[in-house]
């Protein structure tokens, strides 16, 4: 009963993870913003520095050195961002190569205790249908954590270059 309830609580946390966890296809549109938004603001900061070159009074020297110290914060804030998703997944891949040992070693009990080569057997089969459980249900709580990770990386990335489209739109 321990190990049904273990899964179930497994399961239950999968799918909290999965209903918090951000889909592919939104970090696509994510990027997609993010591709759209970096053309607009390269082709209005070009448009300044073509204007710059042509008259001195016509050059934004507040715009054009925000071009450096905008991207230098958000990148900054993606990095820390990466570092704490980084530093989570592999606390939590700690514990669960921890907690696989245990199993394997339990298995391994099972497996030099038992009185027939049928019960070594099926010690071995419980064992690998249990890996491969604990397994598949691994690799979906990583590809969430993965995808919320890219999320929350993005995200300063994003707002920095959409709040800069959007503030030049308005100086056009």
């Amino acid at each position: 009963t321990q190990g049904v309830s273990s899964a179930a609580s497994d399961v239950y946390k999968r799918q909290a993870l999965t209903r918090k966890t951000p889909t592919a296809a939104s970090a696509a549109v994510v990027g997609a913003e993010i591709l759209a938004a970096s053309a607009e603001v390269i082709a209005a900061r070009t448009g300044l520095m073509a204007q710059g070159l042509t008259s001195a009074k016509g050059q934004d020297l507040k715009e054009l050195s925000l071009m450096s110290s905008e991207k230098t914060e958000a990148m900054s804030a993606s990095a820390d961002a990466m570092a704490a998703s980084a530093g989570a997944i592999g606390q939590r891949l700690g514990r669960v190569a921890m907690d696989e040992s245990a199993h394997a070693l339990r298995a391994a009990a099972a497996v030099t205790q038992a009185r027939t080569p049928a019960q070594a057997a099926e010690a071995q089969f419980s064992y690998a249908m249990g890996w491969w459980s604990r397994a598949a249900a691994q690799a979906i709580t990583l590809n969430g954590e993965l995808l919320k990770a890219q999320a929350e990386a993005l995200a300063p990335i994003h707002k920095t270059a959409t709040a800069n489209a959007k503030r030049l739109r308005k100086t056009r």
